[in-house]
């Protein structure tokens, strides 16, 4: 449930994977293989009322455990991400920054093997993952289908490391008004959200078992290069060229470039916070290995 917190945690955060969090707290080929497992001769347990035996066939205390820690955590920090993303933006960046350099250093010492594909394979991680992140942001289209749509591609980057499942709501548009939704307990919005992200986890789940099992360091190196990619969203230090005001009326930067402290200080007229940032890149990047020296012991 703790794990499931953590990744809650960095799920709701734009630019930062709860599919890392899995995979450094060591459940992340468990997880794919529990989700996998949710199939028509499980459900055909369940619809035969053979309860117990569709519970162990789908690792059901596991997942349980992991998705209340998941809810409890979106629902609880969805409120205090949202205030200090707008208030202190370069301080939470910079943590998370920090947090996924190291996650990427961590997944890629799992390769046992590197050769010219697995090489070929990270760097193609790298640039799907730094395209995306400059893909342009659409606006909010709040129809339920829409919604659905939303949730069923989403869920599928959050169970990949790097690839940050609420920053894709943001280039959908849709990232603020799930936020809303979860803040403010639409249970309409959440509940057509949950079905497409239910519905999108199953299928993709498959795929990505398939390929770990069969190109187990193919893969990681393309998760590697995710994570590695999407280092370029989540640079505190942020230029807006431009803005866009969406329906509600608010101004939102639209395009945005990565700048040094020094240049940020001169077009922000603000301070860049750099001290502070430099000491939460390296907290961040120090917890990492420090959960990962935790584990290490636990397994012991």
């Amino acid at each position: 449930m703790l794990k499931g917190i953590a990744m809650g945690a960095a799920d709701v955060v734009p630019g930062v994977s709860g599919g890392t969090i899995a995979f450094i707290s060591g459940i992340y080929e468990k997880l794919i293989d529990s989700i996998k497992a949710i199939n028509i001769n499980s459900l055909k347990l369940l619809l035969k009322g053979k309860i117990k035996d569709f519970w162990n066939a789908v690792n059901g205390t596991f997942l349980l455990s992991l998705v209340t820690g998941i809810g409890i955590s979106v629902v609880s920090l969805a409120k205090g991400l949202k205030f200090l993303l707008e208030n202190h933006p370069i301080l939470v960046w910079s943590f998370f920054f920090g947090l996924v350099l190291a996650s990427a250093i961590y997944v890629g010492k799992t390769i046992k093997k590197w050769d010219t594909k697995t090489i070929v394979a990270g760097i193609a991680g790298v640039i799907v993952a730094y395209f995306i992140t400059v893909i342009t942001p659409a606006e909010a289209n709040t129809s339920y289908f829409f919604v659905f749509l939303s949730g069923s591609i989403a869920i599928c980057a959050m169970i990949l490391p790097g690839i940050s499942g609420s920053f894709i709501l943001v280039l959908l548009g849709m990232y603020k008004y799930i936020l809303d939704a979860v803040s403010t307990f639409n249970i309409a919005v959440i509940a057509v959200f949950l079905t497409g992200a239910a519905i999108g986890i199953t299928s993709f789940s498959h795929l990505l078992s398939w390929l770990l099992r069969k190109y187990h360091n193919l893969t990681i190196a393309v998760l590697t290069g995710f994570m590695l990619g999407s280092l370029n969203k989540i640079w505190p230090w942020k230029q807006v060229l431009e803005t866009f005001t969406d329906r509600h009326g608010e101004v939102k930067p639209l395009i945005e470039k990565n700048v040094l402290p020094n240049v940020y200080e001169q077009v922000t007229g603000t301070s860049p916070q750099l001290l502070a940032a430099i000491g939460l890149v390296l907290f961040g990047f120090a917890l990492i290995f420090a959960i990962e020296g935790i584990a290490n012991r636990m397994k012991k």
